[in-house]
């Protein structure tokens, strides 16, 4: 798959409640004061900003995206056997992204 077929599909198994929230996930969202709506918000409206595609672990990629707050928040999405993955979610932070979807020079 390329990135914008990444996206749509990504975009039409949150339409229809068809993905997965690893434990690590869940953990992040209550750490991290996540709402479900927002993680929902970020996943309809992403953009892959990073994508893995020989990930050991399987396909994934990192979307970014505003939730209808304007929150920025960053979620890693694997991608195996036909269904979408939340593996984690966080907010980027300004020391290591100068904006949402760009990442500092090192």
């Amino acid at each position: 798959m390329n990135i914008s077929e990444i996206e749509v599909f990504i975009k039409e198994k949150v339409l229809k409640k068809e993905y997965q929230i690893k434990l690590h996930s869940l953990q992040r969202i209550n750490e991290r004061g996540v709402m479900a709506d927002e993680n929902k918000d970020v996943l309809l409206n992403c953009k892959i900003i990073e994508d893995y595609p020989d990930d050991k672990r399987g396909h994934s990629c990192l979307v970014s995206g505003k939730t209808c707050n304007g929150r920025n928040l960053h979620i890693v999405c694997g991608i195996a056997s036909n269904t979408l993955w939340i593996i984690t979610i966080y907010e980027p932070s300004e020391k290591e992204w100068e904006t949402p979807e760009k990442r500092r020079e090192k």
